[in-house]
């Protein structure tokens, strides 16, 4: 554990004052905007997204908040985009900015980083495999397939065909390790079925498998319809013998296709068994052996002007850089779980679907938003909106956002440098940083086995933060780090204390907290150890720790 200097009352003060930034509460803006906010834009299909979102304030009698400070802003949308904290430089750089379409510039130079790339390939392994690699899943395999898919920009319909048709080596063709986390057991794809229609259709029928759902409208049968389609495949797991030990060990694992022909038969909870034809939407496909059901299913789910797919990844996508959904959650749409904004996002899926699926230009549409843009901080005229509490979100202000584990372990070695600190060859820093991340993932798991995606500030988490060894090398003064750097230029205390300001929260600190950083470090008979325990402070407040 971290041995803290005489003025850790100071810190744990010091650490309230500044957590306590992201939930305040700060009374909107008492003028009525007529002209709705832009970032410099041209797209007119923004303009209609802004609308749809204001009839929604109008509608609710609310008043939006402000429009969030550039400090704000930029990191959020580098949080969201690329995952990551921006640097200090980055922050400078942009507040000076006098462009008026500097917002929209940063989203499309974010859209081209290869941090967007990176991004996105966390966030789909970790919703198509999950964090903790199922048995003979290859993580590699699946973040090769999906880092080359998002570096081509590749449509998002073409992704997803790709995924439920895929077959072959797990290595080979990444996409096989889609299906192949769904086959863990030998359930006749039924986790498949369920897996498949939640992430890429938005629609639960998981609970279908077994009667027809008390509270919709889905029932047995359209479960099984859909299962038939994934009857046609199995996993293969392939050994090979160790030379040094002589025994077999595991190689690797294969989807190939069978001929399976034919219904499906299930049982009704009376006891009756029913047949199941491959259907989708009324438009039933032949069971005939020779007649790849998957293809067919991929090709059907994209039919139409709007299809589920499209619904769904817009929806999927609204609620990550949002915070809320259309519907919550966002993977079960339908006539029981209405839409907050039906409009807005019937359109935006015709629009996508226009833009041949682009997945940038979705990012784009919404990052562009007026709503994207607003402060996370409300008032009395918007406090109503606030989804937490089982209220319909209206978007009149930002959602706090709890990071995920990759974006917190990123942000830190943004705001630190603690991957350099104390080394000098590459190899050996990638190697440290590969076994902090081990660790960090280690204690995001839950007791029940399941997979911890969000930092949720549970006693386990807050310790690591706190006395973790990520932690302690972020703050260390060893040759290479940020604060050794940082310690070592010219300038007064004000000026450093602004610097680590800007360097973990991307943004400069106000005068009391200018005063109160000063009065630890004017009161500590040690100058290094009250830097470290302000940089502790800044990287364990609620302000570093949250998107907002």
């Amino acid at each position: 554990m971290r041995r803290f200097s005489k003025q850790l009352s100071v810190v744990f003060t010091f650490v309230i004052c500044v957590s306590t930034l992201v939930p305040a509460v700060k009374a909107a803006g008492p003028e009525s905007r007529a002209k709705a906010f832009s970032t410099g834009s041209f797209d007119p299909f923004i303009d209609f997204i802004n609308q749809r979102i204001r009839q929604g304030w109008e509608d609710n009698e609310v008043e939006p908040s402000p429009v969030a400070s550039d400090e704000e802003w930029i990191r959020r949308v580098h949080l969201d985009l690329i995952g990551q904290i921006p640097s200090a430089e980055t922050v400078e750089k942009f507040v000076k900015d006098r462009d008026p379409a500097k917002r929209s510039k940063v989203i499309d130079q974010l859209l081209d980083d290869p941090g967007y790339v990176q991004n996105f390939t966390n966030v789909w392994t970790n919703l198509l495999i999950g964090r903790r690699t199922p048995r003979r899943v290859s993580r590699n395999g699946m973040q090769k397939f999906l880092r080359e898919a998002f570096a081509k920009n590749r449509p998002w319909n073409d992704i997803v065909q790709d995924l439920v048709t895929a077959e072959g080596h797990f290595e080979e063709n990444g996409a096989v390790n889609y299906l192949l986390a769904q086959m863990q057991n030998n359930d006749e794809a039924v986790q498949v079925t369920a897996a498949t229609t939640r992430l890429f259709l938005g629609i639960q029928v998981q609970c279908t498998q077994c009667h027809n759902h008390p509270f919709n409208d889905w029932k047995q049968n359209q479960f099984w319809e859909y299962n038939s389609f994934f009857r046609q495949m199995r996993r293969v797991n392939h050994r090979k013998t160790d030379p040094k030990t002589g025994r077999q060990v595991d190689d690797y694992s294969e989807i190939v296709a069978t001929g399976f022909d034919g219904p499906v038969y299930y049982e009704k909870r009376s006891g009756l068994m029913q047949v199941a034809y491959p259907i989708f939407n009324d438009v039933k496909v032949s069971p005939d052996s020779g007649v790849e059901r998957r293809k067919e299913f991929s090709k059907l789910i994209v039919q139409g002007d709007r299809p589920l797919i499209a619904s769904a990844i817009v929806n999927r996508m609204w609620g990550y850089f949002m915070g809320y959904g259309f519907t919550r959650p966002v993977d079960d749409m339908g006539p029981h779980n209405p839409a907050s904004h039906p409009e807005l996002l019937n359109k935006m899926a015709e629009e996508l679907v226009k833009k041949d699926y682009d997945l940038k230009q979705l990012a784009r549409w919404i990052c562009n938003s007026e709503a994207y843009n607003l402060t996370s901080q409300y008032g009395g005229k918007n406090d109503i909106d606030s989804p937490e509490r089982g209220e319909t979100p209206l978007f009149s202000h930002m959602y706090v956002k709890n990071m995920t584990a990759e974006q917190l372990y990123d942000s830190l070695i943004v705001a630190t440098g603690a991957h350099k600190s104390g080394q000098s060859n590459w190899e050996r820093a990638e190697q440290q940083r590969r076994q902090w991340m081990r660790q960090f993932m280690v204690a995001f798991d839950t007791d029940s086995g399941d997979d911890a995606t969000t930092f949720n500030g549970t006693i386990p988490q807050a310790l690591m933060m706190m006395n973790g060894e990520l932690t302690k090398n972020a703050i260390s003064a060893d040759s290479g780090s940020y604060l050794n750097q940082m310690l070592l230029e010219k300038g007064n205390d004000q000026a450093k204390i602004r610097k680590m300001f800007l360097s973990t929260l991307s943004r400069y600190p106000d005068r009391r907290e200018i005063t109160t950083a000063q009065r630890l470090i004017a009161r500590s008979p040690n100058k290094l150890a009250a830097y470290q325990d302000l940089y502790w402070a800044l990287l364990n407040s609620n302000e570093f720790i949250f998107n907002h």
